[in-house]
C-alpha cells in the first residue's frame, strides 16, 4: 500500500490577494483625488469696517540705553524703561499700533524687554520691523 502522510493544515494566511486589492484601490485613489475641487468658502461681510492707522508709532532701539519713540509729527527720547512706559501711555489709546525697530546687532533679549514694556503699558498691537531683502 501506498505510504501516504496525512495532510497537515496550513496555519498561514495567504495575503497575495489582499495586496492586489490594495494596489488597485491605491491606483483608483491616485487617479480620482486630483479630480475633486475644494469647496468654496463663503466669507461673511460687514457693512462698515474700522479704519486702520496707516502709520504706527515706531519705537527705535539704537542700543540698550537709547530708545526713541517716533510718531507722525515728533520724536521723543526715552532715557529709561519707566520713561518709555510713561511716553507710551501718554500717546493715546491701547489700540494704537506700535512697531519696534532695532539694530540687527542688538541682543534679542533687549528687543523682547521693550516689547514686554509696551505690553505692560497696555498696548495690544506690537510688531517688529524688518528690512526686506536677501542681504539685510
Amino acid at each position: 500500500m501506498l505510504n501516504r502522510r496525512p495532510r497537515r493544515q496550513v496555519n498561514q494566511m495567504n495575503v497575495v490577494p489582499y495586496i492586489d486589492v490594495m494596489l488597485v484601490l491605491l491606483v483608483i485613489f491616485m487617479v480620482t483625488a486630483p479630480m475633486f475641487t475644494p469647496g468654496v468658502i463663503d466669507v461673511p461681510s460687514v457693512s462698515r469696517a474700522r479704519n486702520v492707522d496707516a502709520r504706527p508709532v515706531e519705537v527705535v532701539i539704537e542700543d540698550s540705553a537709547h530708545i526713541i519713540v517716533k510718531t507722525a509729527d515728533k520724536s521723543i527720547n526715552a532715557g529709561s524703561a519707566e520713561e518709555l512706559v510713561d511716553i507710551v501711555k501718554g500717546l493715546g489709546s491701547p489700540d494704537q499700533a506700535f512697531a519696534i525697530s532695532a539694530n540687527k546687532d542688538l541682543k534679542y533679549s533687549e528687543v523682547i524687554h521693550v516689547a514686554d514694556l509696551l505690553h505692560k503699558a497696555g498696548i495690544k498691537r506690537v510688531a517688529l520691523t524688518v528690512k526686506q531683502g536677501a542681504n539685510g
